[in-house]
């Protein structure tokens, strides 16, 4: 298990015998465990060091960070960093929920706070986000473009959490093209689907084989291999968590951007601050936790129109007059 460490210190000059040095407060001790794709994984990891990262530059923080080599060592790695004297140990993925639960109940002066899914816990916050609602609007948006009418979506791991993006995105794109087609492909059914770029590449191209021209991918590092099949097919993709849209211009059509980063920022924020609470935080279009991605890499294949439509889309699915079945609370999609 590959682990970096960094802790702030603090210390006091004495300028002459007879000034006494005040008892210093103790440093705030801040960790992020990632889960087995690794903080550079270009997606969900990434996006919660960057979060990370904007803490540390504007506080002077630093912060330990952490990452399992498997699932058997997330609640070590979790009580290694209460051990250590975090304050807030910051738990990115929902792979994390049962271990959080787990280990909160034996550090109860520790704060955790588990980032993508919902874990109980008096010393325990919570943040989800509302994916379907950014993957309807990735869901027009390829939708519109298709030339075929078919588009497609890869997921990771097989859970309602990611059924939940694909969703969202046939919501979007039976929006614009009630006769749209969609394929949908989950790469497996354990939490290494999402470090298999190989086997995203071969699902993309069977997709792009039957008729799909756009694919949108939630599947951590294996969006990898997905990006390269459409750049090899000629054909679009889409990208997740992050804004992946400088990685492939011209076939990266557009990203659901999923503000891991923000959540993670604000809740190292709010604790430091003493504003740090266990709740549980929902973050969709409105609160800033999920939207698309427009910029000077994807300008180019974004048509005003396009545009215009997906704008007008996001302004009522945040006013409620588009409601965006989530799958997790349905247990099924209205469309598929």
């Amino acid at each position: 298990m590959k682990m970096t460490f960094a802790i702030k210190t603090a210390g006091c000059a004495v300028a002459a015998a007879l000034l006494a040095c005040p008892a210093l407060a103790k440093d705030f001790n801040v960790a992020v465990v990632y889960d087995q794709a690794g903080k550079f994984d270009k997606s969900f990891n990434e996006a919660a060091y960057t979060g990370a990262e904007r803490f540390k530059k504007e506080f002077k923080i630093n912060y330990r960070e952490g990452q399992p080599s498997n699932d058997a060592q997330k609640e070590q790695v979790l009580r290694n960093m209460a051990r250590k004297g975090a304050d807030l140990v910051v738990a990115v993925g929902f792979a994390y929920t049962q271990s959080i639960e787990t280990v909160a109940k034996e550090f109860p002066n520790t704060k955790f706070t588990l980032v993508d899914s919902v874990a109980k816990g008096a010393n325990v916050q919570s943040i989800a986000f509302k994916e379907q609602e950014g993957s309807f609007l990735v869901g027009m948006a390829a939708a519109l473009k298709s030339k075929t009418g078919k588009v497609g979506y890869l997921g990771g791991m097989d859970v309602p959490l990611i059924r939940a993006f694909g969703c969202g995105y046939a919501q979007g794109a039976r929006y614009v093209n009630p006769k749209a087609v969609v394929l949908q492909n989950m790469l497996g059914t354990t939490h290494t689907a999402f470090n298999d770029p190989s086997r995203g590449n071969e699902l993309a191209k069977s997709q792009f084989d039957r008729g799909a021209d756009v694919i949108f991918a939630a599947a951590a590092l294996s969006n990898v291999g997905v990006i390269q099949a459409a750049k090899a097919s000629g054909k679009y993709y889409i990208g997740v968590d992050s804004n992946q849209n400088y990685m492939q211009p011209g076939t990266v059509l557009t990203s659901m951007v999923k503000r891991v980063d923000n959540a993670v920022y604000e809740t190292m924020r709010d604790a430091k601050d003493g504003k740090w609470k266990p709740s549980t935080k929902l973050m969709g279009l409105k609160e800033n936790g999920v939207d698309w991605a427009l910029d000077q890499y994807n300008r180019a294949l974004i048509t005003p129109e396009m545009e215009k439509k997906i704008v007008a889309a996001r302004k009522d699915i945040i006013a409620g007059k588009i409601k965006v079945v989530d799958y997790r609370a349905a247990n099924s999609c209205p469309v598929n």
